[in-house]
């Protein structure tokens, strides 16, 4: 029973029992055993001992050699009742003595039906049969298969580590020309495992010397290589330097007929030029890998689901926020199935800043909660950097002034980012520097950002830029440098205006309010925050139009507009407690007080009501929706105000009830 553990009905008890033994004396044994409560009954008929520390000190107690012999007969009993080899691979195992051809045929039979549904497993049973495996010339074709195997699943399980230095073993012991392509399958992977590890000029130099090996690599290994380097880029090199590369491999993988290795030339093409700011490029090549993507089916990219990854991440920097989710959300249902759990992360990022952009905090902690509980396990210090940064991100906007976590999320992320010089080790010192600012120390904050920056700020993201200016901008203004946040200023205003993306231009026309704000001018800085959040909401980024809503206001107010002052902190604060902002109602309440909804003469309280909503900005749907309405309820409602106030627009309507303000 100790050898069978939960496998142990009468039919096996009875083939591990004595020969002696018959189903009577085994009954008679199991009632003793039972009476002295040793062992007990489970579903199914079958019998356990009684606790696992019980079992354990049977089992040890039972010679190494009976042992054995218990599982070889275990084994045999489970074939000839057709068990499935995952259910004999154990006892197969316990019996091995040594080099066994048929065990090692149900070791790699069960690593065959665990690989997709069990990873660690099928890694076991591999690692299993390679221990015994004689290492003999006949046999090193076989081990070499049989490691890169072990390595896929290593990958599926997130063992990077374990992973890159068992193909490192593989790719020494290989010759040149590789055989069957597999010198390319494992270099491709190590390069991926290389990628992860925050190894980039390792993962590129591997297979550049790959790809100019002669003979060439067969056209579908070139692809996959040429995939994995473009990859790389922009971490350890400028997209440009291999653009030409990526468009090869597209063109080969078009000429295979390879629609998925198509879709991640795509897909990397279109990351590349969304995060160098070549916005038309970007917007053309995700396109047209949405479109390949969409055509494919889950299945046709359960072994490649990164490209969905790089598609959602190209998608948000063109703040096209649905189609980012939903590409990642796909990512995620088929990764989740199988795919290499160091993707999750990615994905559950993508989606994350998705909804940090929307204001959407709840959801967004729970998706960087679970991707950082995957990244502590997986062992890349890059990788955890960066979601620790992303949950930096997330905490500064979701939880109230003052509060420490956000700060103490970005310490982590870069002492986990260590010195290294990448595109996420730059993003990870962009969140720091605004972790910094909103924790109130503005010298830290500027140290953080040209850390990011580098000399003349080229390390920053071009796409992003504009976005993080507005942090120098701050701290700047903050110390009273003047000088340099006007110069800041008008370096995020030359790059929105290039790129052409409104949240981008929403933080240009905020680093230009909070010039002139500091130079004394609150009414031409309101009119910056104003226009900044009507360039946020374009895009649908609630939480940036909020914080310009509430920032305008205060300057508005300080400019002597109190009417459109409260009407500005009204939405931005609606926004915010929506959306789950914590440090913008805390900031609101701090800037400017609630007041009273507007009273134009000779509305009814349901009219005035409707006219404050107008003011706001609201839709009729989102009136009806609000105020527990139909639509065309409130069609008549405002029918019957524009006939009593004589307007007859809703901006009109807007300006009439602000002008009622108290």
């Amino acid at each position: 029973m100790a050898v069978l553990g939960d496998q142990a009905t009468p039919p096996l008890l009875l083939a591990l029992a004595e020969p002696a033994s018959g189903p009577e004396r085994l009954d008679a044994d199991l009632g003793a055993l039972a009476r002295r409560d040793l062992i007990r009954p489970h579903p199914g008929g079958g019998w356990s001992l009684r606790h696992p520390v019980l079992r354990a000190a049977v089992y040890e107690d039972t010679g190494p050699g009976r042992r054995a012999a218990l599982h070889r007969r275990a084994a045999t009993a489970l074939a000839a009742a057709g068990a499935p080899a995952t259910v004999r691979a154990h006892h197969v195992e316990r019996a091995l003595a040594g080099w066994e051809p048929e065990a090692a045929a149900v070791l790699l039979e069960a690593a065959g039906q665990s690989e997709t549904t069990a990873p660690a497993s099928c890694a076991h049973w591999l690692e299993v049969v390679l221990r015994v495996l004689p290492d003999t010339p006949g046999h090193a074709a076989r081990r070499r298969e049989l490691m890169l195997k072990r390595a896929r699943a290593l990958s599926v399980c997130g063992e990077l580590r374990a992973n890159r230095d068992l193909l490192h073993e593989v790719i020494a012991g290989l010759p040149a020309d590789g055989g069957s392509g597999v010198r390319a399958a494992a270099v491709t992977l190590c390069a991926s495992m290389e990628r992860h590890l925050g190894q980039y000029r390792a993962s590129v130099a591997l297979l550049r010397r790959e790809l100019s090996r002669r003979p060439a690599p067969a056209p579908a290994d070139a692809v996959a290589l040429g995939l994995e380097l473009g990859s790389s880029a922009p971490h350890a090199l400028p997209f440009p330097e291999v653009r030409a590369d990526v468009l090869r491999t597209l063109e080969l993988a078009r000429a295979l007929g390879n629609e998925p290795a198509a879709a991640g030339a795509l897909a990397v093409s279109a990351l590349g030029e969304a995060y160098e700011g070549n916005t038309a490029a970007a917007r053309e090549l995700t396109d047209r890998a949405a479109a390949c993507a969409d055509a494919l089916t889950d299945r046709d990219l359960a072994d490649q689901c990164e490209p969905l990854a790089r598609l959602g991440w190209a998608e948000f920097y063109l703040e096209r926020y649905e189609d980012a989710e939903r590409h990642a959300e796909r990512g995620l249902t088929i990764a989740r199935r199988g795919g290499p759990l160091h993707l999750l992360p990615h994905l559950l990022m993508c989606k994350a800043i998705v909804h940090t952009h929307a204001c959407r905090l709840p959801s967004a902690l729970d998706l960087v909660d679970e991707a950082e509980s995957i990244a502590r396990g997986i062992g890349s210090d890059e990788l955890l950097g960066l979601v620790l940064a992303n949950k930096a991100q997330v905490l500064i906007a979701a939880r109230p002034p003052g509060d420490v976590s956000a700060l103490a999320a970005a310490e982590e992320a870069v002492a986990a980012a260590g010195a290294r010089t990448s595109w996420w080790t730059s993003l990870v010192w962009c969140v720091m520097s605004y972790a910094a600012l909103h924790g109130g120390d503005a010298l830290r904050a500027r140290s953080a950002m040209l850390r990011a920056g580098g000399p003349e700020l080229a390390g920053l993201q071009p796409s992003m830029r504009p976005l993080f200016l507005e942090a120098l901008v701050t701290a700047a203004v903050t110390t009273g440098d003047l000088a340099g946040a006007q110069e800041w200023a008008a370096l995020a205003g030359r790059d929105a205006e290039r790129l052409g993306l409104p949240v981008q231009r929403a933080a240009a026309l905020r680093c230009a309010g909070q010039v002139l704000a500091g130079a004394g001018r609150p009414a031409a800085a309101a009119e910056r925050f104003a226009r900044a959040a009507e360039e946020a909401g374009r895009s649908g980024a609630a939480l940036w139009e909020a914080q310009s809503l509430l920032i305008g206001a205060s300057l508005t107010a300080e400019a002597g507009d109190p009417a459109t002052a409260s009407a500005m902190w009204r939405r931005g604060r609606r926004l915010a407690e929506t959306g789950g902002a914590l440090l913008l109602t805390g900031l609101a309440d701090l800037l400017l007080p609630p007041a009273p909804p507007p009273r134009v003469p000779g509305l009814t309280p349901r009219e005035h009501e409707i006219a404050a909503l107008v003011a706001e900005g609201l839709t009729t749907p989102a009136i009806a929706a609000r105020l527990y309405l139909s639509p065309r309820t409130v069609d008549t409602h405002l029918s019957h105000i524009f006939r009593k106030t004589g307007v007859t627009t809703r901006s009109a309507l807007a300006a009439l009830t602000a002008r009622h303000l108290p």
